[in-house]
């Protein structure tokens, strides 16, 4: 992924395009076919493949837990990360008299159940500045002794600021003690090296930055709250006695992470994100950080110098990502897209994405071409 070489052998579709778009889809390596693949030979096995597909399951999950600190029976999966955070919403079962505080900078996934509550709580927005940035300042009059969930990204979707944990968690701990506090890592995971000690819940998709597919999330939660933390969802996998006698009478449910896999785990998706967060974790975090760091500080530097404001501060701390508008930017985007520069689009804003698989060339390739643009 760091050596010329080897990256157009694990990843040999980049080969002459610059792919600038993993905050949306990443492009997994080699090593996820082989195990999609591998997946498909143990499915043809028809029930005698159960025993392989568990055994991937229990395999992922002890990578997964690795990677954001915690122990195996802490991680869970489930298919998305909207699903996970509607079970976080059984689990929590607000009402009216309670609390929601939200950022204007989180992805949907994590804002809107509360929206659509049948007694919806009293949603709470922290809202950014002019500059991009969230201020714990400003989060500070939002909290009390009413709110009951506290739901952040470590990194934002929209334009890559990355929250500063330790003074979110110190303020939310001070004056929210009974809140909840969820972090939504998608961005995160597989790019940065995370800082999210004390964190409540944990949710990551697993189609971007750690580099797998479609159909799966990543649940986190550290035992001390997994009581609180259960979800109230009916199913068959995440319960103790899904097929004993008293199954018409009660539904007993396991605690904590394993609660969120209310159904047969995605099978497909978990081979997958196994092998991809197997080779991310052979490389490591911190050097594809190393790497790829300079590259987002080349790039907003140079969309800057062009008079296009990026909609975040330059990173002080890792983030993969640098977003800015443009009142042409359908232009734009089409004029990139046929030059093979793979950026996202989304109602005139451009967002570029840099992970350990893009290089020095590919920011002067988009540089340049947004020169001419601009």
């Amino acid at each position: 992924m760091l050596d010329p070489a080897a990256r157009l052998q694990e990843f040999p579709s980049l080969e002459g395009i610059a792919y600038l778009n993993t905050a949306a889809e990443s492009i997994p390596p080699r090593c996820v076919g082989e195990a999609l693949g591998q997946y498909w030979r143990d499915k043809l096995l028809g029930m005698d493949g159960r025993e392989p597909h568990f055994a991937a399951v229990e395999s992922c999950r002890a990578v997964s837990a690795r990677m954001l600190g915690l122990a195996d029976d802490e991680v869970s999966f489930c298919s998305c990360s909207s699903e996970a955070y509607n079970l976080l919403a059984g689990a929590l079962d607000l009402g009216r008299d309670d609390e929601v505080v939200v950022s204007d900078l989180d992805f949907p996934a994590g804002t809107t159940p509360w929206l659509r509550s049948v007694r919806p709580p009293r949603l709470r927005l922290w809202k950014s500045r002019s500059d991009g940035a969230l201020a714990t300042a400003d989060l500070e009059p939002l909290l009390g002794e009413r709110t009951r969930l506290v739901q952040v990204s470590l990194i934002s979707f929209y334009n890559g600021f990355r929250l500063d944990w330790p003074a979110l968690r110190e303020t939310v701990r001070r004056l929210a003690p009974q809140a909840v506090l969820a972090v939504d890592v998608t961005q995160a995971l597989g790019r940065v090296e995370l800082d999210c000690a004390d964190a409540d819940l944990l949710v990551s998709s697993t189609h971007k930055w750690t580099l797998g597919i479609h159909g799966g999330c990543i649940v986190g939660i550290p035992r001390a709250g997994a009581e609180r933390l259960t979800t109230r969802a009916g199913g068959w996998f995440h319960l103790e006695n899904a097929f004993d006698a008293d199954r018409f009478e009660r539904a007993a449910s396991k605690e904590g992470a394993a609660s969120y896999s209310v159904g047969m785990p995605g099978f497909a998706a978990l081979y997958a994100l196994d092998a991809a967060l197997r080779y991310i974790e052979g490389i490591g975090v911190a050097a594809i950080s190393r790497h790829a760091d300079p590259l987002v500080a080349a790039a907003h530097d140079g969309i800057a110098s062009l008079g296009l404001a990026p909609l975040a501060p330059r990173p002080a701390r890792p983030t993969g990502i640098v977003s800015f508008t443009h009142p042409d930017a359908d232009r734009i985007h089409a004029t990139l897209l046929r030059e093979n520069i793979h950026v996202m689009h989304h109602a005139g804003r451009i967002r570029i994405a840099l992970h350990g698989y893009n290089t020095a060339a590919d920011v002067d390739r988009l540089l340049a071409a947004l020169r001419s643009l601009v």
